[in-house]
């Protein structure tokens, strides 16, 4: 079995690099041993698209605006490595899913 391959294709006229660049090693840092390749795809026309394996994790064209990082962790950590926590990261979406519940009670 291969290791996933997550992609990030980003605009180069809208000089998106570093962003993109940003979410890869931010990727790498959580899931070091999980991914085999980050790859940055340059692309035009104010792309931001993030694909693991070929599943659209998150498109700007689709979803406006980028990715709030905790969110984009979530969902590759539910793919490549389902059982692991990722401490606070996981601890603020619940207490926001407490936090949202309690107040529309």
């Amino acid at each position: 079995m291969t290791a996933p391959r997550l992609e990030i294709e980003y605009c180069t006229q809208c000089r998106w690099l570093m962003r993109a660049a940003w979410y890869a090693q931010e990727v790498l840092t959580t899931f070091p041993r999980d991914l085999g390749e980050v790859a940055l795809v340059p692309g035009i026309g104010g792309v931001f698209e993030i694909r693991l394996d070929g599943e659209s994790l998150w498109s700007r064209k689709e979803n406006g605006g980028f990715p709030e990082l905790a969110d984009l962790k979530r969902q590759v950590r539910d793919r490549v490595a389902p059982d692991r926590d990722l401490g606070h990261t996981d601890r603020a979406n619940t207490d926001r899913t407490r936090q949202s519940s309690s107040e529309s009670s």
